[in-house]
């Protein structure tokens, strides 16, 4: 068991943070030691809600928010055997997200860090992505090539430290994500999209159609999605080509997409010593399949976090709270976090200082 016992010599040595998720149909909320260690978490899922409309609806994913993260935090907490006055401090998403339910849950944090007279940490949804995997991999250091794969985004990043980020490429339309979820709506196989098109996927035969790779080969380094959608919405009307196959061969469209935009940005790029891939996608075995092959050509480490912390969840929140404190050290000791008026967003870029590109990838 995890000694959250007080260190007089280092008290920010051992942070103890309670992190809230609810950037966008996952309701969360999860209480994480600096030693890596989870006590104790919750995850409500929104599928039943949302899977009427065939994706999210954010009203609806918003009040389903406001009603879950009080007695999820109560559960939690009860759950380890704490209260909030063992807290360290209260780590919510700020954003990026749908912006009703990211409000509800940083409100939720700021009335609780209030309270309980907690620092208050408001964290990027992304950045709790990109330090995930070092959650569950104590031996992951920094620098490491991150591809970060998820609903709303699609970027290569360079992680050079907690806080410290440099993006290397992102998408100029749809997060492949969205693609999976697009090509599920098409093919009728219901929400969430991305495990059905996988599991179809399985059945189908990829060589049957060609599909495009968009961007493949191209100088510049970034990823687009849109067209490859409007392919397989095609080929779907066209009658020609079976459901399976059709999944079978978005899916390697979108696997050969990712596999040449990381050949390109590693040829931009100093030798990194670990490819680690993090976000809702990680979770696919094919696309975690060939990254692992990838890095194995590259002579490079393969990280991938577990299942359970590639979809969105508290724990990631809670541990980007870990990493920012334990990076402050001393100067963390009475610190009062960040202001208590600190707003939602809708947007907030991981690297503030990368070039807009072109298309909707400037959101990123």
């Amino acid at each position: 068991m995890t000694d959250l016992s007080p260190n007089p010599a280092r008290p920010f040595a051992r942070p103890l943070v309670l992190g809230i998720e609810s950037s966008c149909d996952e309701t969360a909320v999860a209480l994480v030691a600096a030693d890596r260690t989870i006590l104790a978490q919750a995850i409500a899922s929104q599928e039943a809600e949302h899977a009427p409309y065939g994706g999210v609806v954010p009203e609806i994913a918003a009040r389903a928010h406001a009603d879950r993260i009080a007695p999820m935090v109560e559960a939690v907490l009860a759950d380890a055997g704490l209260t909030l006055a063992d807290v360290d401090a209260v780590a919510a998403t700020a954003g990026p997200g749908l912006i009703g339910g990211v409000m509800v849950g940083l409100v939720s944090g700021k009335a609780l860090a209030m309270a309980a007279d907690k620092p208050l940490l408001a964290v990027n949804h992304l950045e709790g992505h990109a330090l995930s995997p070092r959650l569950a991999d104590a031996s992951l250091d920094f620098p490491y090539l991150l591809l970060l794969v998820s609903g709303g985004h699609c970027q290569i990043l360079a992680v050079e430290g907690a806080g410290h980020y440099r993006r290397l490429a992102t998408t100029i339309d749809d997060a492949l994500g969205e693609a999976f979820d697009k090509t599920a709506k098409i093919l009728r196989l219901g929400y969430p999209g991305g495990p059905a098109v996988e599991r179809l996927a399985r059945e189908g035969d990829a060589s049957k159609l060609r599909l495009p790779r968009p961007l493949a080969g191209s100088k510049e380094p970034h990823f687009s999605f849109a067209g490859l959608k409007s392919a397989v919405l095609r080929a779907h009307e066209s009658g020609e080509y079976a459901p399976a196959d059709i999944a079978a061969a978005f899916q390697q469209a979108a696997v050969d997409c990712l596999i040449d935009r990381l050949e390109h940005a590693l040829a931009l790029i100093d030798r990194m010593p670990a490819l680690v891939v993090a976000g809702g996608v990680a979770a696919n075995q094919a696309v975690r399949g060939a990254l692992e092959a990838l890095a194995a050509r590259r002579d490079m480490r393969f990280v991938a976090p577990p299942l359970a912390l590639c979809t969105d969840n508290a724990a990631m929140i809670a541990w980007a709270g870990c990493e920012r404190i334990m990076l402050e050290g001393e100067a963390w000791i009475g610190a009062a976090g960040d202001p208590l008026d600190i707003k939602a967003r809708p947007r907030w870029p991981l690297d503030p200082e990368a070039e807009a590109v072109r298309g909707a990838g400037v959101k990123a």
